[in-house]
């Protein structure tokens, strides 16, 4: 038995995102392939492991929070259909934040 598929994909975060995932600016990730995947779910699992601080500043009930941008291969992922897209094998999703300041 082969046991569960993996659905890999990349995270990519930049303009300071990175500073809420421990710094790590690209991270490939495996979920579990045995259900299906969409950004909603994504941000859920994000946030409960690799989110690292001030989940605030990324999340904003069950979205991003307004100054995050989100690209899925390189696509705005508001043409995307948002939180309902499905996410593919190879995905890359690329969060960069465009709130500066401190």
């Amino acid at each position: 038995m082969m046991g569960t598929p993996e659905l890999k994909i990349i995270l990519e975060f930049s303009a300071g995102a990175e500073l809420l995932f421990g710094n790590i600016k690209k991270r490939q990730v495996a979920l579990d392939g045995s259900q299906k995947w969409t950004i909603a779910n994504l941000l859920k699992w994000m946030n409960s492991n690799i989110l690292t601080e001030r989940a605030e500043l990324f999340l904003q009930d069950d979205t991003v929070r307004p100054g995050i941008l989100v690209l899925i291969n390189d696509t705005d992922w508001e043409l995307l259909g948002e939180l309902d897209y499905e996410l593919q094998p190879n995905d890359n999703v690329l969060f960069i934040s465009t709130l500066h300041g401190g």
